[in-house]
C-alpha cells in the first residue's frame, strides 16, 4: 500500500521533497497533502501544483498523512513532530531537531521508539558510498585526520534568500547550523563520536548569524578540523571533507564529487561517475523516499537517527556557543 505523504512548509526543501515524490513511484509513496501558513508560500504552491491538496491547518495535514516532512523553520519542528507522532504518524523531520537544546534532547528521550527520521541526504549520497567503498577497499589505510572546509560568497545564499529573516538570525540560521552540520553528520555516520575541543566563531553583525568559523574536534584518536567563512569565495557554495590517512587521501568536494588524491601528481581525481550536485540532488531525494516509505511501514533503513541528529545538534550549538559577539 503506498504511503501517504504529508508535507508542512513549502519553502525550498519543502518543494524539493515535493517535486521528487510527485515524480517518484506513487505505489510506494504518494503525497497526500501539503500545509504552509504562508500566503506567499501558498501562492506559489497553487501556481506551481495546482492539483495539490492544500490543507488549512497542521492537525488536519498531519491527520491526512502516514508520514509527515516538516520543512517549516527550526523553531516549529519539535511541536509539529509531537503532534504527528501523538496521532501515530512517522515523522520525516528537517534539521537542527530544535532551537532549544535542552528540548532537542528531552524529545530525543519522548520519541525514542518513534518512526521518526531527519533529512540528512548523507545518508542516500552516492558520492559518500563511493567513500565508503574507497575506505572498505583500503584506500585510506588507517585514518589520521579529517578536514572540513566550508566558503560561501554571501550568507544566505542566493537562492535562500527568501527565508533570509530565520536563515540569516542568530537563534536559528546561520551556516554552522544549516551547512556545517550536514558534515559533522557525514563524519559521524563515518567515522563514529565526534566532540568539539575547541572553537572560535565571529558574529561581526548585531543580530545576524556568523560570518567566521575555526574549530578543532576530535574523534576517538583523530583531529578534525573545521574552518569556514562567509565571502571567502566567489561561489555561492563550495565545501570539501578530506580524510586523510597512512595510505592515501578522499574527500568529497561540493556536495557529490568524490575524489581520491593522486599521489604522483597531487592532484584529486573524481571518480568516473561522479555528478553535479544539481544532476545527484533529485536521485538521492529518490533514494531518501524510498527509506522514508521503509521507516513509515516499519522496516529497515539507514536514514539519519534521532540520536545521530541530537548529536549533529549538541556539536553545533557548543560550537556556537564559543561564539565571539
Amino acid at each position: 500500500m503506498s504511503v501517504k505523504l504529508g508535507i508542512i512548509g513549502y519553502g525550498i526543501m519543502g518543494e524539493r521533497l515535493l517535486r521528487a515524490a510527485m515524480n517518484h513511484d506513487q505505489a510506494r509513496i504518494a503525497v497526500a497533502a501539503v500545509f504552509d501558513p504562508a500566503p506567499a508560500s501558498q501562492a506559489r504552491l497553487a501556481a506551481d501544483f495546482p492539483a495539490i491538496t492544500v490543507t488549512d491547518s497542521a492537525e488536519a495535514l498531519i491527520a491526512a498523512s502516514d508520514c509527515v516532512y516538516i520543512a517549516s523553520p527550526p523553531a516549529s519542528h519539535l511541536p509539529l513532530a509531537r503532534a504527528a507522532i501523538k496521532a501515530g504518524k512517522a515523522v520525516f523531520c528537517e534539521k537542527p531537531l530544535a532551537t532549544d537544546l535542552d528540548d532537542a534532547r528531552a524529545f530525543a528521550r519522548e520519541a525514542a521508539d518513534a518512526r521518526f527520521a531527519v533529512n540528512f541526504p548523507f545518508a542516500s549520497s552516492f558520492a559518500v558510498a563511493q567513500l565508503r567503498d574507497w575506505v572498505e577497499q583500503g584506500a585510506v589505510g588507517t585514518p589520521q585526520r579529517v578536514d572540513i572546509e566550508l566558503g560561501f560568497a554571501k550568507w544566505p545564499r542566493s537562492w535562500q534568500h527568501d527565508a533570509a529573516s530565520w536563515l540569516d538570525g542568530p537563534q536559528e540560521g546561520g551556516f554552522i547550523r544549516e551547512v556545517a552540520s550536514h558534515f559533522f553528520f557525514l563524519t559521524l555516520r563515518m567515522l563514529g563520536d565526534l566532540r568539539l575541543v575547541d572553537g572560535r566563531v565571529s558574529f561581526p553583525e548585531a543580530g545576524r548569524s556568523e560570518r567566521a568559523v575555526s574549530a578543532d574536534l576530535s574523534l576517538p584518536g583523530l583531529p578534525v578540523a573545521l574552518e569556514g567563512g562567509v565571502g571567502i569565495t566567489e561561489k555561492d557554495d563550495h565545501n570539501t571533507w578530506t580524510l586523510t590517512g597512512d595510505k592515501g587521501t578522499i574527500r568529497l568536494r561540493d556536495w557529490s564529487f568524490a575524489e581520491r588524491l593522486d599521489p604522483a601528481t597531487g592532484n584529486f581525481v573524481e571518480a568516473p561517475d561522479a555528478i553535479p550536485n544539481e544532476q545527484a540532488r533529485p536521485l538521492v531525494l529518490a533514494r531518501q523516499l524510498d527509506k522514508v516509505a521503509s521507516l513509515t511501514q516499519g522496516a529497515s533503513q539507514d536514514l539519519a537517527r534521532l540520536d545521530e541528529a541530537l548529536k549533529v545538534q549538541e556539536t553545533v550549538e557548543a560550537l556556537l556557543a564559543k561564539g565571539e559577539r
